[in-house]
């Protein structure tokens, strides 16, 4: 029996807090016993600048076993007491503190840069990083970092961007995670979820919903890099059909 690991992304259109996707085990038949193929896992350096709520969600999704072939590999804040670094630290996993105040971005970046690699990191997650990655930073990860912004890109780039929303009057809101390139809040898109503003939301309860959102949306875009069956032609993300 062959037996091949398939993920299968499904949205969820009631906006559970639970994530919306889901690993299936497909199963075929050959002449043959072959030895299944083993893929080393997809190693996520997170960085952070605050509580983390993504990254949490995140290690919960890879704990309980939401997110197969992907682990933590290290945990980065440019804050001494970020409550998100000292969760990363309660959980065990590497950390690495690189206080940016003060210092030139380059500078501080190159050392966040040479710890990422030192922990052989395939794809970064801003998680809350309230910093702007340089040109060179971003040139070591192309389409290998993933921030995840709580609009529904391109709309409302920028800081407070549930408060921009709301004071706009829009009807619909949410998240979007894309790549990171050297514009802000301007990279390919990966993932998009969509919540209707009620006439009961002020911009605080708008935030808290969309960011229900995030915590699902951050693991399902993971999710789809770590499959690896994808291209970007121009500014698309773009799903490969299954071979």
């Amino acid at each position: 029996m062959d037996r091949t690991n398939r993920i299968v992304i499904l949205s969820d259109p009631q906006g559970s807090e639970e994530p919306a996707f889901s690993t299936f085990l497909s199963n075929s038949t050959s002449a043959e016993v072959e030895t299944p193929i083993k893929t080393d896992p997809l190693r996520l350096g997170i960085l952070l600048s605050g509580r983390g709520s993504n990254f949490l969600a995140i290690a919960r999704n890879i704990r309980e076993g939401r997110l197969p072939g992907v682990e933590i590999a290290v945990v980065i804040s440019n804050v001494a007491d970020a409550p998100g670094l000292a969760a990363a630290r309660d959980m065990g996993l590497d950390t690495a503190l690189f206080i940016s105040k003060g210092r030139p971005r380059t500078e501080h970046d190159a050392d966040v840069l040479a710890c990422l690699q030192a922990h052989r990191v395939g794809l970064v997650c801003l998680a809350g990083y309230m910093r702007l990655l340089s040109p060179g930073f971003i040139a070591a990860f192309p389409n290998r970092i993933l921030n995840i912004h709580p609009s529904l890109l391109p709309a409302f780039p920028g800081l407070e961007a549930q408060t921009q929303a709301f004071d706009y009057g829009v009807r619909i809101a949410g998240c979007t995670v894309h790549f990171v390139d050297e514009h802000l809040d301007h990279g390919v898109i990966v993932v998009q979820r969509a919540i209707p503003v009620l006439e009961t939301d002020d911009s605080h309860s708008l935030s808290e919903r969309i960011l229900a959102e995030e915590h699902i949306a951050y693991s399902e875009a993971i999710a789809r890099v770590a499959g690896r069956k994808y291209e970007i032609v121009g500014r698309r993300y773009v799903m490969r059909a299954s071979e």
